[in-house]
């Protein structure tokens, strides 16, 4: 079974960095394009980022220049991380990973993970 576990959330404070990190498992087949999305309280939930296989990056406009996403693969696991840096408070949400088993966009993931907290101090 193909989990998704995401870590590395957690309280920053306004300009600082957090590392999210997301760990596909049990994976026997390539996995599509991963990404992530955040969903803050009241607010619908946002693409923040996404990558596809061949490691092309696409990014929201809010997060342009401070954000990357990266990926890795094994043999039976994929791992994505988004370095957030220069944080503001209006990237204070629960971040979701996301990941498509097959081609398809990112819009259309259908794995997801259980959520990270990022939260912004300022």
């Amino acid at each position: 079974q193909v989990r998704l576990v995401e870590s590395g959330g957690g309280l920053a404070q306004v300009g600082e960095s957090l590392r999210l990190s997301c760990v596909a498992s049990g994976i026997t087949f390539r996995i599509g394009i991963m990404g992530w999305y955040r969903q803050a309280p009241g607010q619908q939930r946002d693409l923040v980022a996404s990558i596809t296989t061949g490691h092309m990056a696409r990014y929201a406009d809010s997060v342009k220049g401070r954000f990357t996403i990266s990926r890795e693969h094994t043999e039976n696991t994929a791992t994505i991380t988004l370095q957030m840096n220069n944080l503001k408070p209006e990237d204070a949400a629960v971040y979701y990973c996301a990941a498509n088993k097959g081609p398809g966009p990112i819009d259309m993931a259908d794995l997801w993970g259980q959520g990270t907290q990022v939260a912004v101090d300022s």
